[in-house]
């Protein structure tokens, strides 16, 4: 029997996508579609979210209202605000039964990842995270790259200690390469790090 919609065209029944692996995808590079890094990363995430692989959301930055303006009766302008905390890291989930916990940063330098990028107060958390048993690590864009690394709490900190100590301000690329993970990006996950987080866990 043959089924056709009412302007004549037959019916075709939608082929079902295979199952998604996560190291099964095809490769494709984020910034050539025109999204910024943190678009990316929420892609990335939402993907996991939908193939029940990981629950992971940016944390919402919590900001104080002070001052609100209201033009026509319908709309609402918030016209002075500030933040009531400092802020920790941007993301935080589950991923197989261990917490999650990330920074992402991006640079356009080609050479180092300057650690100005990174506040005391997010590496103070970031330490009590490991410490508690969590996964914590950083995400470093090269934007000029187009290369994403992922450096680990324990990593990250010697740099920060080595800066606290008087040396360099910076991670090199070099040093970002040695003791990074190169983070593979996908259609469906232009920041596919859970690939990486799965050989630790």
């Amino acid at each position: 029997m043959t089924i056709r919609y009412p302007n004549g065209k037959k019916f075709q029944k939608k082929l079902t996508q295979p199952p998604i692996h996560l190291a099964e995808q095809k490769k494709v590079q984020f910034a050539n579609r025109g999204q910024s890094f943190e678009e990316a990363i929420n892609q990335t995430n939402d993907f996991y979210l939908r193939e029940q692989l990981a629950c992971i959301h940016k944390k919402p930055t919590p900001v104080q209202v002070v001052r609100v303006e209201y033009p026509a009766r319908s709309r609402a302008v918030i016209r002075e605000a500030y933040y009531r905390q400092a802020s920790t890291t941007d993301y935080n989930g589950v991923f197989q039964g261990k917490y999650i916990d990330f920074e992402a940063k991006e640079t356009k330098n080609k050479t180092c990842f300057p650690l100005q990028n990174i506040h005391a107060h997010q590496m103070i958390h970031m330490k009590n995270v490991m410490n508690a048993g969590g996964i914590t690590f950083l995400l470093i864009h090269f934007r000029s790259l187009k290369e994403t690394y992922l450096m680990y709490g324990k990593d990250l900190f010697f740099f920060w200690e080595r800066q606290q100590k008087g040396g360099r301000k910076s991670i090199t690329y070099e040093e970002v390469v040695t003791n990074g993970l190169k983070v593979p990006s996908i259609f469906h996950a232009p920041v596919h790090y859970l690939p990486i987080l799965e050989k630790l866990t």
